[in-house]
């Protein structure tokens, strides 16, 4: 006798579901190139490609050497080979009731091929209509407008004050915490690059935006970082950008021998690479002179990193904030202030607390 299927998604063959449906299939496989995948993805997705990038490009020169007919016939016998290889590697341990969503670019016949073999094995495989362009539109539709529905408290403060440590205490002690800096990769000023961690792609940039916002509740402020327009290389939605610029602002300040400590703590990847050091700090010739930046680039090679540090920020970081923050956030001056005594995460979990907990703060000017 047959073991009657669980509850779940309709079992039939070639089942789309739009995007709206996302949030009922945890199982997302993208069959996509791995450079496709790169660039972006849907949350949570898996990358088995059908085809890879190389494969993807023998098609394609297949059909423009020679014919349509004669790159389906290469293409078939390449992703009838990875599907083996999925199936062999990725799905032997799943059991009946597995219902992956599976995509490809528009919903074509990468992914109805690997769906298609799901399908006839048992498992409720589903392609998601539209594919990866689908969602994309889905994406930007959405940043569009989703911005307006929060209420923002804006984390202003000096270059090194803190500001990132209190937006990751704050999350930490259950506050909404949009935490922009870190959905960059980029610490938002000249030397913001992350060792080791390259900035992702506007499309993944505003995906992990668009991910982030849909899981904050509307009845809660969310907590954010003063930004400016672009952050690195990518660039901030209008949207949020407009949202964050006319919410209220809560302000902390910090002593500078600690936010000199402090920067040298999240800097030290420079502290034995004085060329990429010097390097960056040769555009700032342009607001400063060549004089001044050649007496900075001495004391990178004096290894006087503490006193640069002091100088940059009372010579360049701190009047370009000062600017920055008094042109484009305007109840900037209205702020009430937290003041920064110790850097230990203890006492910005602390400050996080005293934030949350403080109508008055909470609430801010």
């Amino acid at each position: 006798m047959n073991t009657p299927l669980p509850p779940g998604p309709p079992l039939r063959p070639g089942h789309r579901v739009s995007v709206d449906e996302l949030a009922n299939y945890a199982d997302r496989i993208d069959v996509r190139s791995p450079s496709e995948f790169g660039e972006d993805h849907v949350p949570g997705a898996v990358n088995l490609p059908v085809l890879d990038d190389d494969e993807r490009a023998l098609v394609g020169t297949t059909y423009v050497q020679q014919s349509a007919f004669e790159a389906r016939k290469v293409g078939a016998a390449i992703v009838a080979g990875n599907i083996a290889r999925i199936v062999e590697r990725h799905v032997r341990d799943k059991p009946r009731e597995w219902a992956p969503l599976v995509y490809c670019w528009r919903g074509g016949q990468r992914s109805r091929a690997l769906a298609h073999v799901l399908g006839e094995i048992g498992f409720r495989a589903v392609q998601l209509d539209g594919g990866y362009r689908a969602y994309r539109r889905h994406v930007v539709t959405v940043l569009a407008h989703l911005p307006d529905t929060f209420h923002y408290r804006v984390v202003c403060g000096l270059t090194g004050s803190g500001k990132s440590r209190l937006i990751e205490a704050i999350a930490a002690e259950g506050g909404q915490a949009l935490d922009l800096e870190a959905l960059a990769r980029h610490r938002g000023s000249l030397l913001g690059d992350l060792p080791g961690a390259p900035q992702p792609s506007q499309k993944a940039f505003e995906t992990s935006l668009y991910d982030a916002l849909t899981r904050f509740d509307p009845a809660r402020p969310v907590y954010v970082e003063s930004e400016s327009r672009r952050i690195g290389r990518l660039q901030l939605p209008e949207a949020l950008l407009g949202a964050m610029r006319g919410a209220p602002c809560v302000r902390i300040e910090t002593p500078q021998p600690l936010r000199v400590a402090m920067l040298a703590d999240d800097y030290v990847h420079f502290v034995h690479d004085d060329a990429t050091l010097s390097a960056q700090i040769a555009p700032l010739s342009k607001l400063h002179g060549n004089a001044v930046i050649a007496r900075w680039q001495g004391m990178i090679e004096r290894s006087e990193l503490p006193a640069l540090a002091a100088e940059l920020l009372d010579t360049h970081y701190d009047p370009c904030y000062r600017r920055a923050i008094q042109a484009n956030f305007p109840r900037f001056a209205q702020a009430p202030v937290l003041r920064v005594a110790d850097v230990s995460s203890s006492s910005f979990r602390a400050l996080a607390r005293t934030l949350l907990d403080d109508p008055a703060l909470s609430r801010a000017a």
